[in-house]
């Protein structure tokens, strides 16, 4: 089961329940508070409360995963930097057990370490006259490491349009230049003082240090190449706003 479990750890690209900065997470029966763990040479320890809040016993199993991107995709392999404990254990109907998620060494590195809890509900056996599909619940916890130096956070902007008759499209894309990770929570787009009508909702995304990532946002109207666009941006380090040039396709 463990090599299973290693092997699902490694296609974690999108399919784990990514978790917002605030509030418990909750998957079916499970509940998970707090949803970020963050670590440091002097805080080198932090619990976790898994709660169950269905009429049956969960069995839940830990795992520690290095936590990359690439392209703006997540990538998540299997570490022994961090320790999570219990590895495993049941939840009793109703009842809730504490996890303590620890550094194994204390870091000097210079960037924010970033990995993920993944918290893998094991299925108890089919009963004989069950009929179906079981489906195992998985949540995926933020778990960050601080830097020997002091965090640093700064995004950079850039906004691309391309437009044909009958639709608009701007692509917004952001790095972040800093050593340590920022979510950006959503944001909104201004131009000439008006605010910009996105026709999709803004995606909340991490990024994780020197990483980019890039929203396709469809707009009812588009600003023109070579004009300036405002973004006033929601993000976990505080809200941000940026003037950029708006590049033609």
């Amino acid at each position: 089961m463990n090599a299973m479990f290693d092997r699902t750890a490694r296609r974690l690209l999108g399919g784990v329940l990514l978790l917002a900065a605030i509030g418990p997470a909750f998957a079916g029966s499970i509940a998970v508070n707090p949803i970020r763990v963050n670590l440091s040479a002097t805080q080198t320890t932090s619990p976790l409360v898994v709660r169950n809040s269905g009429a049956e016993p969960s069995v839940v199993q830990l795992q520690i995963v290095t936590w990359s991107q690439q392209d703006g995709k997540d990538v998540l392999v299997p570490s022994r930097d961090l320790l999570a404990t219990p590895p495993i254990f049941t939840v009793p109907a109703g009842g809730s057990q504490t996890v303590r998620v620890g550094l194994r060494q204390r870091t000097a590195a210079q960037i924010e370490g970033s990995y993920r809890l993944i918290l893998q509900e094991v299925p108890p056996p089919p009963k004989p006259e069950f009929r179906g599909l079981q489906v195992a619940l998985r949540l995926s916890v933020p778990v960050f490491v601080a830097p020997a130096v002091a965090p640093t956070t700064a995004l950079t902007w850039q906004a691309n349009v391309t437009s044909t008759p009958d639709s608009h499209a701007l692509r917004i894309s952001s790095v972040n230049t800093g050593n340590a990770h920022v979510q950006v929570l959503g944001f909104k787009l201004f131009s000439g003082g008006v605010e910009l009508p996105v026709a999709s909702p803004v995606e909340t995304a991490y990024l994780l240090p020197g990483q980019r990532r890039e929203w396709a946002l469809r707009l009812t109207s588009a600003p023109a190449a070579g004009s300036d666009i405002r973004i006033e941006a929601r993000t976990d380090a505080g809200d941000v706003q940026a003037s950029v040039a708006v590049a033609g396709p």
